[in-house]
């Protein structure tokens, strides 16, 4: 990996600058002391409209994440992929950061994806380049919720995330190409202690999101499934699920995968475009409040059953931000000297929830945690109370 001299700013390149999540990564990149952020993307338009906003005003750099080389990489010190999807995504950037010796870091929510990512390990140590994938909601963050509330236990019976959005939150064409990717399709769940497969966006249900209230979720096809049982073990079941806060969208989503499941269809990505245009017609609908839940099941340090709960909150559109916390965590460390070694690495157990802590209250996100032992449930010390 290529020397950072501490007295110079690390310069950091975001694939995907000007999408959803880019954006707001470099919004808040940009503001960290002795960080260089520049936009990289394939439309210069949105590239200018999204940097015209930021201070410092960031540089831009036009590129295609399907077409870039080790040239494009090299001015560098960190290059973070935050286009997306990843779903079927080419390997062309981690190509481009090993041959240029540029360490990557992505957002990816693709299961194989992540589950092909160890592979590049034996490349990236010769290279001397840390690659790190998932540094998103999941599993960075949900496994930093798991690491602090499950510490001491002596076992996990049963996991449980979930991510709900607001209606109103702002979406974008990648993030609905990777949800449609797998609408109607098999996906291998963990349930009654073993893999079974079920139908992606099946298993629709009603879930319990704390303050904002009930939300419609069904289960979706990410690398969380694999990764929970291979980190937690549990003994009975680990599943995700992710839902639509208005009902006629999560259920005609649930719908529309009827003829990928009969076997009609291959796939309803080639719609997402006049699917996303249809759930824009929504927009003044539902809510701007997001939800993220984290619960967990089994025996505490006593061999007492433990039932732990961990809610987050965030009003106000606030919600695109969680995503890319983890990454923006991963900034402060390389600034600071202290990235991860080379290889390639999963972002699962990599972040302490404490890292996530300081952002949650500026950005006025609420998160808390309860604890029920033996049916009494208490209340623990509330992690975060931002307003």
């Amino acid at each position: 990996m290529r020397s950072f001299a501490m007295n110079s700013a690390l310069k950091v390149l975001i694939i995907g600058g000007s999408g959803v999540f880019g954006s707001r990564l470099a919004a808040l990149a940009a503001g960290e002391p002795g960080v260089e952020i520049t936009l990289g993307g394939r439309t210069r338009s949105k590239l200018v409209d999204v940097a015209s906003q930021l201070s410092p005003k960031p540089s831009i750099l036009v590129l295609d994440r399907n077409a870039i080389d080790q040239e494009d990489l090299e001015p560098f010190d960190l290059v973070i992929d935050a286009a997306g999807p990843f779903q079927a995504s080419q390997s062309h950037v981690i190509v481009a950061a090993l041959a240029s010796k540029t360490p990557y870091v992505d957002l990816a929510d693709g299961r194989q994806f992540v589950a092909d990512f160890p592979g590049f390990d034996d490349a990236a140590r010769r290279c001397g380049v840390p690659l790190v994938t998932g540094a998103s909601s999941i599993p960075a963050l949900s496994h930093a919720v798991l690491d602090r509330m499950t510490a001491g236990w002596r076992a996990i019976d049963d996991i449980r995330i979930g991510i709900f959005p607001g209606n109103r939150a702002p979406r974008g064409l990648s993030v609905v190409e990777a949800i449609l990717s797998y609408v109607g399709k098999p996906v291998r769940v963990f349930r009654e202690g073993e893999w079974q497969q079920v139908p992606g966006w099946g298993m629709v249900h009603r879930e319990d999101t704390g303050d904002p209230g009930r939300r419609w979720a069904a289960v979706c096809d990410t690398p969380e499934q694999d990764l929970l049982v291979q980190r937690y073990r549990p003994r009975r079941s680990a599943e995700f699920f992710a839902g639509l806060e208005l009902g006629i969208l999560h259920l005609g989503l649930a719908l529309c995968a009827m003829p990928v499941r009969w076997g009609w269809l291959k796939s309803l990505r080639p719609l997402a475009r006049p699917m996303l245009a249809i759930s824009r017609l929504f927009l003044p609908f539902g809510s701007d409040r997001g939800a993220m839940t984290v619960e967990a099941r089994g025996e505490d340090g006593e061999g007492r059953a433990i039932h732990a709960r961990w809610n987050l909150r965030a009003d106000a559109n606030r919600g695109p931000n969680v995503p890319i916390l983890a990454a923006l965590a991963l900034v402060r460390r390389f600034r600071d000297g202290w990235g991860p070694e080379p290889g390639a690495h999963v972002c699962a157990g990599m972040l302490s929830l404490r890292e996530f802590e300081a952002d949650f209250a500026r950005l006025g996100i609420v998160h808390s945690q309860v604890e029920t032992h033996g049916g009494a449930s208490e209340a623990l010390t509330a992690l975060s109370r931002a307003a």
